[in-house]
């Protein structure tokens, strides 16, 4: 199958996708849950790596690195307490990318004998030497030292390769039914694994082994008034990571409670059973809210609702490509300009704003040894002290900015895409001070708690936009009452960020993150995390969502 295949996986999934923002691309042909686990020779990806390096280097290419790629994927759905889908996919080939003539070539084949790689490999040089003759001045890259054999894995205690499909369906189903006995009239459930084996060579002299793995389990509750016929739903709060199925092991919970007894999160497991039971009681809750009076409110926002946030006003506005202008036709450009970075006095943020761009972070979506470039993970400042200092930047990309070397960002989702700039985990730095959310709150006379990732948009430029949440609850004389609807907030990402006033500590720090970050023409998905504590934004506007009717 061609890698933008989708394969149908059931209603379940497609709601799980609704609550994503996007529909779920599932990559490469069915094969039995047995044959995940069956692995691909070390040395049959070396010998297949050496035989595309040399047929590129004797076909005139002046750099070339080759990515190796098995791709695993296996997705449960149910609805109720039914089983809807189980699929189970592969998708193996290989992807080599050359310089030739100051000018990028690219080439992939799923024909993984020798002769089909060095065909391949020499196709690849002939497009870089067409694409020189139009490009207008030479390709520059930064230096990059070659590490040699490595092997980098996704730490990990339970590989969810491993476990048994059953086992993880009864997970599943006895989250259903926590939700649907607290209040719920449906429950969506699904369950997505993902495994990425990369190999990636290159006539820098690396040669790098990685095992990657990242799940997911969202799930939605949906609870009826049947007197009314309205209805409302509650996704699920945890956040999708890259660690193993010991993610799910509600033994060894390490849990962070939220301000007010509102809701129990968690940060290096979660008890989907409790937040499906949470959700169910939720939904049906906010069947009887009362809806938001509009105007303007101190915004106390929790790390699983503020990670969109991050991602759509940070995140996107500070990727170097968009900034300039190679993604305008696609999703737009960036109010973060060069002119501004160049000052070195753009006040992004309030003073407490520091986001930092990472690839390093345990049990994060991005966290890696190495990029699609073979460039080592590292951390490096975006936003320090709520200026403007850095972007995200690749190979090709670090001498716009005057950097020595790549940032370590650069990513492909298939051996058949061709890698670019994508983003890394960006976060905002916990506070400095010790403080609590409870005691965040008690400073605010009025103003909305919110939680869980909502509706949201935001302009070509990144730079005004509207968010929504899952969860909204009135904070009056600093206290947590009764629960808001119809709440969406509205700004632009500069005054924003200046409104921010506190931040929790670290304590209260943790991940959430998107599994289908979208860019790129052809369209390609990355999965990617951001990290906050629960933050707070005073005098943020405030509208109404609800539709009049009549």
């Amino acid at each position: 199958m061609e890698r933008r295949t989708f394969l149908k996986i059931g209603s379940g999934a497609a709601a799980a996708a609704a609550s994503g923002a996007m529909l779920v691309p599932v990559f490469g042909n069915a094969i039995a849950a047995e044959e995940l686990l069956n692995p691909m020779a070390l040395s049959f990806k070396k010998a297949l790596a050496d035989t595309a390096l040399n047929a590129a280097t004797r076909a005139g290419a002046s750099y070339c690195d080759v990515r190796i790629g098995r791709y695993l994927n296996q997705f449960i759905t149910t609805r109720d307490l039914r089983v809807e889908n189980i699929a189970n996919t592969e998708s193996s080939g290989v992807g080599v990318r050359v310089v030739a003539g100051g000018a990028y070539g690219f080439a992939a084949t799923s024909d993984m004998s020798s002769d089909g790689v060095a065909k391949a490999a020499r196709q690849a040089v002939a497009i870089a030497r067409a694409n020189a003759k139009l490009q207008l001045e030479p390709l520059r890259m930064a230096p990059l030292k070659g590490v040699g054999e490595v092997a980098w894995a996704t730490p990990m205690e339970r590989d969810w390769r491993a476990v048994p499909v059953k086992d993880k369906a009864e997970m599943l189903i006895a989250a259903s039914k926590a939700g649907l006995d607290a209040g719920a009239s449906f429950m969506t459930a699904s369950l997505f694994q993902v495994n990425q084996q990369k190999y990636f060579a290159s006539t820098d002299g690396s040669y790098i082994d990685q095992d990657i793995h990242r799940l997911w389990a969202p799930m939605t509750a949906t609870a009826v008034d049947k007197a009314t016929n309205r209805f409302r739903t509650r996704d699920s709060l945890a956040a999708p990571v890259g660690m193993g199925f010991e993610y799910f092991d509600a033994r060894a919970l390490d849990k962070v409670q939220a301000a007010g007894g509102v809701a129990t999160l968690y940060t290096k497991s979660v008890d989907l059973v409790e937040d499906a039971r949470a959700a169910g009681r939720q939904a049906r809750e906010k069947l009887s809210a009362k809806s938001v009076e509009p105007g303007k409110y101190d915004l106390v926002l929790s790390p699983e609702h503020l990670f969109l946030t991050i991602h759509e006003s940070v995140g996107h506005p500070t990727e170097l490509d968009r900034v300039m202008g190679y993604e305008a036709n696609y999703a737009g450009t960036s109010f973060a300009t060069l002119d501004k970075w160049q000052t070195k006095k753009f006040k992004f943020g309030a003073e407490r704003v520091n986001f930092i761009a990472d690839k390093t972070t345990p049990g994060s979506l991005g966290a890696v040894g190495y990029d699609d470039e073979g460039v080592p993970a590292r951390r490096w400042d975006i936003i320090k002290d709520g200026m403007l200092v850095n972007y995200q930047a690749t190979r090709d990309q670090a001498h716009i900015i005057g950097e020595k070397e790549s940032h370590g960002c650069s990513y492909a989702d298939s051996w058949n895409s061709v890698q670019f700039q994508r983003m890394p985990n960006v976060s905002l730095a916990a506070g400095k001070e010790q403080l609590t959310p409870d005691e965040m709150i008690k400073d605010v006379k009025k103003g909305i708690y919110i939680l869980g990732r909502g509706s949201y948009s935001i302009d070509q430029q990144r730079y005004n936009f509207q968010f929504g949440g899952q969860l909204y609850f009135e904070i009056k004389n600093g206290k947590i009452g009764g629960p808001l609807e119809d709440v969406a907030y509205q700004s632009n990402t500069q005054e924003f960020w200046n409104a921010c006033s506190a931040i929790c500590d670290d304590r209260d720090w943790r991940m959430g993150g998107s599994f289908f970050d979208g860019k790129g023409q052809p369209s390609q998905v990355s999965a990617v995390s951001h990290g906050s504590a629960t933050t707070r934004f005073n005098g943020i506007n405030v509208i109404n969502t609800a539709r009049k009717v009549g």
